[in-house]
């Protein structure tokens, strides 16, 4: 099979697909909303409602993803955060996280996902981490643009993404 189209634009394409296909989306409900008549307009407004949302969260995840170039792979199942590395690995389950980190002190950038008995260290660029989008925007009160701005921000510097709340009120008192 001839491929017609090169690796870089294959891998921006591929990087941008959701955002791509809500622009298609915005693009066929705006026609038929501004041109369009009886329910087709109705039609055109719900699915450039949805062309919008999937732009907006597509931006979000191709900021997200990285090369997928790095050393080892990432699969997310079932609330499963599960790293297969070539000198280590391990899994951890979502609602054992206590913190995330984003640490770059060394030569790729790594995740640091920390639980009250274990930490787990993931290449940013690992094979399957934009999979870790939707379970890190799983967490309560996760900031989705912090964690992208620092993800973007070449600074070598360590900088912690998100800690759990406390697990009771703050007016509970323990006695």
């Amino acid at each position: 099979m001839m491929n017609f189209i090169r690796p870089e634009i294959r891998g921006w394409l591929w990087r941008w697909r959701e955002t791509l296909v809500g622009a298609l989306l915005v693009l066929f409900g705006s026609s038929e909303v501004f041109g369009g008549t009886g329910l087709m307009v109705y039609v055109g407004g719900a699915v450039l409602v949805m062309g919008i949302a999937l732009v907006f969260l597509g931006l979000q995840r191709g900021r997200f993803r990285g090369a997928g170039d790095g050393p080892g792979s990432v699969d997310v199942d079932e609330g499963q955060i599960i790293y297969f590395g070539p000198m280590t690995g391990g899994s951890m389950a979502l609602r054992d996280i206590v913190e995330i980190a984003l640490l770059r002190t060394g030569v790729t950038a790594h995740w640091k996902l920390r639980s009250a008995q274990d930490e787990l260290f993931i290449p940013v660029n690992a094979d399957g981490a934009d999979a870790l989008f939707d379970a890190f925007t799983a967490l309560p009160d996760l900031k989705v643009e912090r964690m992208l701005a620092t993800l973007r921000n070449p600074q070598p510097h360590d900088t912690v993404i998100w800690t759990r709340g406390p697990t009771r009120p703050a007016h509970q008192t323990l006695h």
